[in-house]
């Protein structure tokens, strides 16, 4: 029987056998001893090769089920879901740890003129006009507030060519759907935004994965990949990739950009985290301009709460097409906050609080890079998110990335493993750690510390 495997590590783990039974549905995935649809046994006989109660069983298939590993059916019993791994889902009953949010500046002079700022955007607006429909993409004053803001990093931003818009995530959702074809695939990279790998599940959008390095996705594997399946569209997060840090030297995007216009392939640029350092490389959207969808928001910066983000699109009527899609899906982003998004920006408070995040995110880094560094961290000097590589081993034997994030959520650190970013099935052994959202700077410290204490407990059981 195929999970026998389970037993040893079931014995000689110090978590229950109900906790532990998800991370072995989860690594049998990452591993290839498990496939999507895959039958699984009945859970009476999988309770008497593992020795284990039967109520102990059943309530370790409810927990894979509630993180999204498997399902049941009537006549079924219970099978493996999906091609790829995901997040649970959190039902939005509190925050979500796993997220990457940006550190919290809250006691920032910066702040305290923001709190002023969006009362007095809100006093001075007429209410009834916050209240109404709008069209979708923002007003006028809006979308060249955005334009102006946009072309701080694609310098051609001009207002017909940009909407404003409810979140990233919106934006890559109507994207998808619309540029990617029946029969076609979306190129991506090999770790990806889990995000995008729930649109395209819940579209049944095929992902194909690109191969990454240490500088990010590979121009020779992509242009292979589209000479050899029809692709609707590529889409890549250029800068303080999320999870790897990498950052696309200019050379690639150059290459990039080639192959996309040799081949008539649209590009989705995701800048979501582009902001962050005070300089980089020109956007895709600069060498590509004809066919890239670039996309900058709030979330990274400010606060993933506002729901706010400027897509510029490669024409006006890519632009009008892109408001199709975007009104068929979120109607509008709300007036309210973009009212108060568009005043602040008006203010120059925008660039004052973006200046204060990049200190800190500065400062965040630092500190990883001081205390995990030895364990050879990978984290950008403006990001706040770092990329932990952890050695290959024996799955049977070892610490797996997905126990050890797991064992530091229970901390209150925000690790996710690799699997959770994978689409090609084969994640290697890795952690994304997030030192944003309302950790101050002692939270910091003792999350790190956390870290290095979960990474020692790993080596010396290996």
């Amino acid at each position: 029987m195929p999970f026998t495997h389970w037993i040893a590590r079931i014995r000689h783990s110090s978590l229950p056998a109900y906790q532990l039974i998800p991370e072995l549905i989860a690594e049998d995935l990452q591993q290839g001893r498990l496939a999507p649809r895959q039958r699984l046994p009945p859970l009476r006989e999988l309770a008497i090769t593992l020795q284990l109660n039967y109520t102990t069983v059943v309530r370790g298939f409810a927990s894979a089920r509630e993180r999204g590993l498997i399902a049941s059916r009537p006549g079924m019993g219970s099978y493996v879901r999906g091609s790829f791994i995901g997040l649970p889902l959190r039902a939005g009953t509190g925050a979500e740890m796993t997220m990457n949010m940006p550190p919290e500046i809250e006691d920032h002079p910066a702040m305290q003129a923001l709190q002023q700022s969006a009362a007095e955007a809100i006093t001075h607006s007429t209410l009834h006009d916050l209240m109404r429909y709008q069209d979708f993409g923002g007003t006028a004053h809006d979308r060249e507030l955005a334009a102006h803001w946009l072309a701080q990093w694609v310098p051609e931003a001009k207002a017909d060519r940009v909407l404003v818009a409810p979140g990233i995530h919106a934006v890559l959702l109507a994207l998808v759907s619309m540029l990617v074809k029946p029969g076609q695939s979306l190129c991506v990279e090999s770790l990806v935004y889990p995000g995008l790998k729930a649109i395209a599940a819940q579209l049944g959008t095929q992902l194909l994965p690109i191969t990454m390095d240490e500088h990010g996705l590979v121009p020779e594997e992509l242009e292979a990949a589209c000479k050899s399946t029809p692709v609707g569209a590529i889409y890549l997060c250029p800068n303080i990739h999320n999870p790897t840090t990498a950052t696309l030297p200019m050379r690639r995007r150059e290459q990039i950009a080639d192959i996309a216009l040799r081949l008539s392939i649209p590009i989705i640029e995701d800048d979501a985290y582009g902001m962050l350092p005070a300089a980089t490389p020109p956007a895709l959207a600069d060498y590509a301009g004809a066919l890239t969808y670039y996309i900058s928001g709030l979330s990274k910066w400010l606060g993933a709460g506002m729901r706010v983000a400027y897509a510029l699109a490669p024409t006006h009527a890519a632009q009008q097409r892109l408001a199709g899609a975007l009104r068929a899906t979120t109607v509008m982003a709300s007036p309210f906050i973009n009212a108060v998004v568009s005043h602040w920006l008006e203010q120059g408070h925008g660039r004052e609080v973006l200046a204060a995040v990049r200190a800190e995110c500065g400062w965040r880094s630092a500190l990883m890079r001081e205390r995990l560094g030895a364990y050879g961290l990978r984290v950008h000097p403006q990001g706040f998110h770092g990329w932990l590589p952890l050695p290959e081993g024996d799955a049977n034997a070892g610490s797996s990335a997905t126990q050890i994030a797991s064992a530091l959520r229970e901390l209150g650190v925000a690790a996710v493993a690799a699997s959770a970013f994978s689409t090609d099935r084969q994640p290697p052994e890795g952690l994304r750690l997030c030192l944003g959202g309302g950790l101050n700077r002692d939270d910091c410290g003792r999350a790190l510390r956390a870290v290095a204490r979960a990474l020692g407990a790993a080596e010396l059981s290996e």
